[in-house]
């Protein structure tokens, strides 16, 4: 029997808690819930969680901090929860790393899609099979950059790159069409497809983790074309 597939929901409203838990475990996941920043960060280590469904409005340490404590040594994929739904929060959020942003209240039936995509998108990969030259699949190459969609893996001046799904996604789509423009509206179509109800803004900031990564090359780029959006440059 395969493995159940195990959430972290933390929220300190534990009815909501509950409800969500009920909903994801109808769909066969395993779950555990804890009410606060410092109950998640101790529990993740034993837990091992494949998503987390972090709200933000925590007391003592908030989820952005959280999010913020879990990237430093993991990629796991992190859905925030919140009743704050201006855009600053939902950029800040995916800055510090967050995979995606639902806003409360919520529909149970768009929770548990969120949950699936971005599971269906998420890979544990060994950093080996990142760095490996021999490369398998779908993958795109250039000097000093390798990106593979098969297994989900980045390497970059031949060091493996840790990177979540959207990430490296948007990176293969752009080099896998180099020189080639792309609006916004498309990369956001493209990438996080029909599920995803969000703003423009979220390709913005996926491309500014992008290079924080992924610096420029002599001989290729992720350019911005002012008004209009991105294209993985290739200098001739």
């Amino acid at each position: 029997m395969a493995e159940k597939q195990r959430i972290l929901i933390v929220d300190d409203d534990e009815n909501i808690a509950e409800l969500i838990s009920l909903y994801l475990i109808k769909e066969c996941y395993e779950t555990a819930i804890v009410h606060d920043g410092e109950a998640a960060l101790r529990i993740f280590s034993d837990f091992k969680p494949h998503l987390i469904l972090l709200d933000l409005m925590l007391p003592g340490i908030d989820g952005y901090q959280v999010c913020r404590e879990l990237r430093t040594s993991s990629q796991v994929p992190i859905i925030m929860l919140s009743a704050k739904g201006e855009i600053f929060d939902k950029v800040l959020g995916l800055e510090l790393g967050a995979d995606d942003y639902i806003i409360k209240p919520f529909d149970s039936k768009e929770l548990v899609a969120r949950v699936k995509a971005v599971l269906r998108r998420y890979h544990a990969v060994p950093a080996a099979a990142a760095s490996s030259s021999e490369q398998q699949g779908d993958y795109v190459e250039y000097p000093d950059l390798i990106v593979n969609l098969t297994n989900y893996s980045v390497t970059y001046r031949g060091h493996s790159v840790e990177m979540p799904p959207k990430e490296l996604e948007l990176l293969y789509f752009l080099a896998s069409s180099p020189n080639q423009v792309f609006t916004r509206e498309q990369l956001l179509d493209h990438i996080w497809g029909y599920e995803y109800i969000g703003d423009t803004r979220t390709v913005d900031v996926h491309i500014k983790r992008l290079r924080a990564k992924i610096k420029d090359h002599a001989s290729w780029a992720l350019a911005t074309v002012w008004g209009i959006g991105y294209k993985f440059e290739v200098k001739r």
